[in-house]
């Protein structure tokens, strides 16, 4: 495995420790972020897939593009995704009207702007 060593003289040697260390734990803290960033986005990616593609079916469905729309597809998001992690009913209704909430607040608000 290929490796990289960078050596900054700080006339020190504990000032160089010091400096080394930081930039090799610096470098795994980046890469760790990264790589955690990343799952994030893909996470939210799918959320926001979910939910498009909900909102459309039921705008399809309906045959009216309006922000009930956003309501149902919200609402059919949160119940979805959350019977996905968890068999708690409660949490599933709970994250259900916590979808539709911020699907039809998000429609309300654009409208606004």
């Amino acid at each position: 495995m290929p490796t990289v060593d960078v050596f900054i003289d700080m006339g020190h040697p504990l000032l160089n420790r010091t400096v080394d260390g930081f930039l090799k734990i610096g470098a795994v803290g980046a890469a760790r972020v990264a790589a955690e960033e990343s799952y994030h986005c893909i996470r939210k990616g799918t959320v926001a897939g979910v939910y498009v593609g909900m909102e459309y079916g039921i705008e399809r469905v309906r045959g009216r593009k309006d922000w009930k729309n956003a309501m149902i597809g919200g609402a059919l998001t949160g119940a979805l995704l959350s019977a996905a992690k968890n068999n708690n009913r409660d949490k599933i209704v709970a994250d259900a009207l916590t979808g539709g909430a911020i699907a039809t607040a998000s429609v309300f608000v654009n409208r606004l702007i």
